[in-house]
């Protein structure tokens, strides 16, 4: 087991490998846009014009700009500094500098913080929270930050994918196909690890100060962002899909098997 230091090296290691190629491979890939259109769906009922929000391993900025686009005031944070970079290489870009602030810093030094004043709402977006271990320690950081009645969105993988599991068993690659049953696994370029936390375990440690909303799936019928080749031969199709995804999304027969989970708690 990988200890909090050497977690947080690795996985900002990994995300500045990956920080210059990653709007390419994820943002910009038909899955990963149709993703995460669903997710804004969701968030724009309550993230408003004025509100002050806290955006929670960034990426690069892709979140923070759009919430900034529609008036809200974005602090947003993250573990790696080239993804830093390109945040603030892309708010600059749109000339939304006086609405997005972005700084280093990971999710289990949200208490740096605590003199930031409070803020209307939190999202994490696509996996930031499976990349650490304690999110009581998260939820407690939060609880502090946001102020009552703020609402907190987090979106992760989940611990089963069924597009996933199908995909690389029909390409004779089990081990990846069952690769989120566990609690963690570690990726095979790097000695971090990922975490694949049941909605059960996020509840429950988020439930001393925050009651949850609604959750729903996210990519039950859209696929993750590797099927990429499979959704360019097929763009009017996997729209169709998502159309699918945001009908069903919320049903509790499939919204377990979908790429993310999103998990919407109000802050008691």
């Amino acid at each position: 087991m990988a200890g909090v230091a050497d977690q947080q090296r690795e996985v900002a290691a990994a995300f500045d490998a990956q920080a210059d190629g990653y709007d390419e491979k994820w943002t910009r890939s038909v899955s990963g846009r149709l993703q995460r259109e669903q997710v804004w769906r969701e968030v724009d009922r309550f993230f408003l014009p004025g509100h002050k929000i806290l955006d929670l391993g960034c990426g690069t900025g892709v979140d923070a700009v759009r919430l900034a686009r529609v008036g809200a005031r974005v602090l947003a944070i993250d573990i790696s500094p080239q993804m830093v970079r390109m945040t603030r290489r892309r708010v600059e870009s749109e000339n939304l500098s006086e609405g997005v602030t972005c700084e280093l810093l990971p999710l289990e030094e949200l208490g740096d913080l605590k003199n930031r004043g409070s803020f209307d709402g939190a999202i994490s977006d696509f996996g930031v929270l499976n990349c650490v271990e304690n999110l009581r320690q998260v939820a407690r950081d939060l609880a502090a930050l946001l102020r009552p009645g703020a609402h907190l969105a987090l979106c992760y993988m989940g611990r089963f994918c069924l597009w996933e599991t199908a995909w690389f068993l029909l390409h004779g690659k089990p081990g990846k196909a069952f690769r989120r049953l566990g609690a963690r696994s570690f990726p095979a370029s790097r000695a971090f690890e990922v975490f694949y936390p049941s909605v059960r375990a996020i509840v429950e440690a988020f439930s001393g100060n925050f009651r949850l909303v609604s959750w729903r799936g996210v990519g039950i019928f859209v696929p993750p962002s590797y099927v990429e080749p499979l959704a360019h031969s097929f763009q009017g199709g996997f729209r169709r899909l998502a159309r699918f995804d945001h009908i069903a999304g919320g049903w509790a027969i499939l919204r377990a098997v979908g790429d993310h989970r999103l998990l919407v708690f109000v802050r008691n």
